[in-house]
Order: structure tokens, then C-alpha cells, then sequence
């Protein structure tokens, strides 16, 4: 008889060991377990992050992340388990072991008053629809900073985010969010967690593999913008960005800024997921595509049922929250 259980100790280091050669990011192997410890001692990965396995006696058989939020669907608020890292163990694979691990998170989520669910499927996304998830339109976008022919820095004050700006980017979010049907609740302990996995990743792998970069933008004594940009081999990625200027025309300045560092740098590729109606001045959409992992969705109480179908136009989610 197989049981839910939590994915700790022994278990934890057999998923870990079993999951390095797909997931491991460019980490060493003790890296790598200590990047998802790391990110359980953040304020909210305490709380919100966890991983469960399935168990026949001391046989782990599949394992998933997972993520509980607090969002908004509709104008209701709404309570989200995030799926991430769903993964059998090789010698049980073939038998509806992770099947078998979703339906038994979902059914526990929806016992507890969740209310959806969400993941995002790097496979066939036909697997999960047969569980009953629906996929979103989500788009990522390729970016063209436009420069002064001159390629000087804007007169706008940039420097480096620090955690007293964390308060403001929080209020920055919940205004862009207030117009779409589906968004995360991003207050302060999330975008710290967010920004945090970047930077851990960052900081545990290879010297020059990946960069984060947090700036701000500051008018007196507060932060008015910032650009959270992860910056690796294959160019940029803007994982998430935030302006009281509705235009977003101080996240252009600082993405302006950054690249003047060096003029005759090489420009980078730059992609990111920017939310309907927010394109900062300073900035062309090179092109449009769908991005490699699928967005899905499934309502677990009546609560999490969509009114109607959510166009990419209704959702505003960064980068920085893909799981």
C-alpha cells in the first residue's frame, strides 16, 4: 500500500540523487541539495515550500514540489498549490506512480480548502490535460532596448535593489495586478523568495555561468522602479520588473542604463514576460513566441472556476514565479 508523505531525510536525499542528472542546473551534486535547502530557509519558503513523495514501505516511487500561494482569480480571492518537479523514480517508472502522486496532492490540496491548481509542463502537455488541467496562453517576448544614438546613460538614478526596497516592489506589484483577471499575490516575503532563488542559484554555480542583476530606480528616499534580469550565456532574461509609472518608462531608463555600461559591448538577446499593457517606451518586441514550459491550470472548488477561458491578456506572471 502506497502513502503521501513528506520528502525529507533519507527520502529527500534519494529524490535529490535520482533527480541531479535532469535538474541540476549546472550545480555539483552537493550544490545541488543545497539549493533547495537554502530556499526552505527563506521567510517564505518556511512556509510555503514543500516536496511530497509517494511511498510503498521504504520504496520512494514519485515526488513533486510544492507551492502554495495566495492570488487573485476574478476579482476573488483565491488559495494556489503550484506543482513543480514531478519525477518517478527510474526503477518504478511505467506503472501511474506520478499519476497516482498528483491526484493524491490535489485530492489532500482541495480537503484543505485550495482552490486551484497550477504547473507548468516541460512534457506533453496532453499528460496533464488527461488529469484535468487546462493550458494558458502565456507569451515570451524578445526585447530590443533603444538606445540614444550616442549610447550615454538616461539622467535617471540607478543602484543596486537591496532588501529595504523589498516593501516598495510589493506595492509596485499589487498596483500592476489590479486590472487582470489572474494574478500571484506578490507581497514582500515572495518577491524576497523570488529574488533569492535567483540569486542562490547564481551564487552556487560555475564563476560567470549566470548573473542576477536587481536594480532601482530612486526618486527621494523610495524605490519607483526595478528590473530584476538574470543574465547568462544565451543573453538576458528579465525575470521580473516593476514601475509606479504606469508607462513603465523608468524600467526602460534603468534596462537603458545598464546596457551604456559598456558601449562597445556586444548587445545581448533579451526575453522576459512583460504583462499586457506594460511596454516601457524605450523598448521594441523583437518578436512574439510561446514559451518552452506550458502554463496549466485546474479548479478545485467552485471558488477556482473560471467565469471564462483566460486569454494571455488576463494573466500577469513573471518569470521570476515560474516553478
Amino acid at each position: 500500500m502506497t502513502d503521501l508523505v513528506p520528502a525529507e531525510g533519507p527520502i529527500l536525499a534519494e529524490i535529490h540523487a535520482a533527480t541531479y542528472e535532469i535538474w541540476n542546473e549546472g550545480l555539483d551534486a552537493a550544490s545541488y541539495e543545497r539549493y533547495y535547502t537554502a530556499q526552505l530557509l527563506t521567510p517564505w519558503g518556511r512556509q510555503r515550500l514543500s516536496r511530497m513523495a509517494i511511498v510503498d514501505g521504504r520504496s520512494v516511487l514519485a515526488s513533486a514540489k510544492a507551492y502554495r500561494f495566495d492570488a487573485s482569480l476574478d476579482g476573488r480571492a483565491v488559495r494556489v498549490l503550484g506543482i513543480g518537479a514531478v519525477f518517478t523514480q527510474p526503477a518504478h517508472r511505467g506503472r501511474g506512480h506520478a499519476r497516482a502522486l498528483i491526484e493524491q496532492i490535489l485530492e489532500r490540496a482541495a480537503s484543505d480548502g485550495v482552490d486551484l491548481a497550477l504547473l507548468f509542463s516541460e512534457i506533453d502537455p496532453q499528460y496533464y490535460v488527461r488529469l484535468g488541467f487546462a493550458p494558458l496562453d502565456t507569451i515570451e517576448l524578445e526585447l530590443l532596448v533603444i538606445e540614444d544614438p550616442r549610447r550615454g546613460a538616461p539622467a535617471t538614478l540607478v543602484r543596486a535593489g537591496e532588501d529595504r526596497d523589498l516593501a516598495d516592489i510589493a506595492a509596485m506589484n499589487a498596483a500592476r495586478a489590479t486590472p487582470f483577471r489572474f494574478h500571484l499575490d506578490r507581497n514582500r516575503d515572495l518577491v524576497h523568495y523570488a529574488i533569492a532563488k535567483k540569486r542562490l542559484l547564481a551564487g552556487l554555480g560555475r564563476a560567470g555561468v549566470r548573473e542576477v542583476r536587481f536594480f532601482i530606480a530612486e526618486e527621494g528616499a523610495s524605490s519607483v522602479a526595478y528590473v530584476v534580469i538574470v543574465a547568462g550565456a544565451s543573453g538576458w532574461t528579465v525575470e521580473e520588473a516593476g514601475d509606479r509609472d504606469p508607462t513603465g518608462a523608468r524600467v526602460g531608463a534603468i534596462l537603458q542604463a545598464l546596457i551604456a555600461r559598456d558601449p562597445a559591448e556586444q548587445r545581448p538577446t533579451i526575453k522576459g514576460w512583460l504583462p499586457s499593457g506594460f511596454r516601457p517606451p524605450q523598448i521594441a518586441i523583437v518578436s512574439e513566441g510561446r514559451p518552452r514550459d506550458v502554463m496549466m491550470i485546474k479548479p478545485l472548488t467552485a471558488k477556482g472556476t473560471l467565469q471564462s477561458p483566460l486569454a494571455a491578456s488576463d494573466i500577469l506572471y513573471w518569470h521570476s514565479d515560474v516553478f
